[in-house]
């Protein structure tokens, strides 16, 4: 894995960090995804200075609170990337988040892996 950034510290309960394995985005992603930081976990997924990234992987590992702010976000980068023939990928999300993801059923639409490696490999 090659990493291109270091984890960006924001103040508040999140960290995003930014690496590519093969050409493809890797943004881990640790702490607690609520309203309050949306827009960061947006910004680290849609960039506004560039063009969005056709692929990316979400590694949720270190996520240990999503709500609903979370899944719009999420689902709001996989339309976009959807739309650029792309794909967007979850990875290994702890297991509170996980049930998030299956009982709003975000898993039925972005596919979840239970690790990085398995989501690049799909």
């Amino acid at each position: 894995m090659t990493d291109t950034h270091e984890a960006a510290r924001w103040p508040g309960p999140l960290s995003i960090g930014h690496a590519a394995v093969d050409g493809v985005p890797v943004v881990t992603v640790r702490g607690e995804i609520d309203h309050t930081v949306k827009d960061m976990l947006s910004q680290a997924l849609l960039p506004d200075d560039g063009p969005t990234p056709p692929r990316t992987v979400v590694d949720l590992s270190g996520v240990t609170f999503m709500d609903s702010s979370g899944i719009n976000v999420l689902v709001a980068a996989h339309k976009s990337m959807s739309d650029a023939q792309g794909w967007l990928r979850l990875a290994a999300p702890q297991a509170s988040v996980l049930r998030l993801i299956e009982l709003v059923g975000l898993d039925q639409v972005i596919s979840c892996h239970p690790t990085v490696e398995q989501a690049l490999a799909a």
